[in-house]
């Protein structure tokens, strides 16, 4: 499997944004010891990542997102199939999908709980889940977005200027994720078998040295920019 997807006329944002789930796909499959035929996204947004799962395991996908600002993009997405929908109460039967993927929602949802509850539920039992968020214990982020270095600060200062003002918390409005112990005990919760995977996420995504030192080093929990979980409901 290759390390990046090439997209005529992508952005740069597409580019780094697809890299990144080649290796969360890559990951996901190394844990697949069937061909899945049903996956979810939650929290498509453009639902461009529920078309690259689609076309990745050639299996029938389902996006769905609730955030009236994102437009699908049926045509990059295709041939998944794109819904507004809540993940808190997802309208379909359980034990549906061999996998479930979802990357920068879960912090958006009011509920998050109950939204894994749901995904859990829909994901027939010996199913993959992969769970990524903001690392709530982050320094910096959004290095490698493709934003400008102007950006680049305006992010993280917001970040800090939540921080700063006691408010550094999803339901208040910050960007601010999760922590590894708080994803990987939510999906523990949800799903049963769980493993936090950001350290072995970065070393495939960036496979120098320096990162391998860094994912290892006791700095790694607030390095990350995002963590994630992958497991098998129980």
């Amino acid at each position: 499997m290759s390390n990046t997807i090439q997209k005529k006329g992508a952005s740069p944002f597409d580019d780094v944004n697809s890299a990144k789930l080649e290796v969360l796909i890559s990951l996901i499959s190394e844990r697949t010891k069937y061909l899945p035929l049903n996956i979810l996204v939650v929290g498509c947004g453009t639902g461009r990542e529920a078309g690259i799962f689609a076309r990745r395991f050639n299996a029938d996908t389902i996006g769905i997102d609730i955030e009236k600002a994102f437009a699908f993009d049926h045509v990059g997405s295709a041939p998944a199939k794109l819904m507004n929908m809540d993940a808190q109460s997802l309208d379909f039967v359980d034990e549906q999908f061999d996998i479930v993927f979802s990357f920068h929602a879960l912090e958006h949802i009011p509920n998050p709980k109950i939204a894994l509850k749901e995904m859990s539920r829909v994901l027939r039992p010996g199913g993959i889940f992969c769970i990524g968020t903001p690392n709530k214990s982050r320094l910096i982020g959004y290095v490698n977005l493709g934003k400008t270095m102007g950006g680049i600060i305006r992010s993280n200062w917001n970040d800090w200027r939540m921080r700063l003002a006691g408010k550094w918390d999803n339901a208040l409005g910050a960007h601010a994720g999760f922590t590894a112990n708080e994803l990987l005990n939510l999906c523990q919760e949800a799903f049963g078998e769980a493993q936090e995977i950001s350290g072995e996420y970065y070393k495939s995504l960036y496979p120098r040295p320096i990162v391998r030192k860094l994912v290892v080093s006791q700095f790694r929990h607030s390095i990350y920019p995002c963590v994630y979980v992958i497991g098998h409901r129980t």
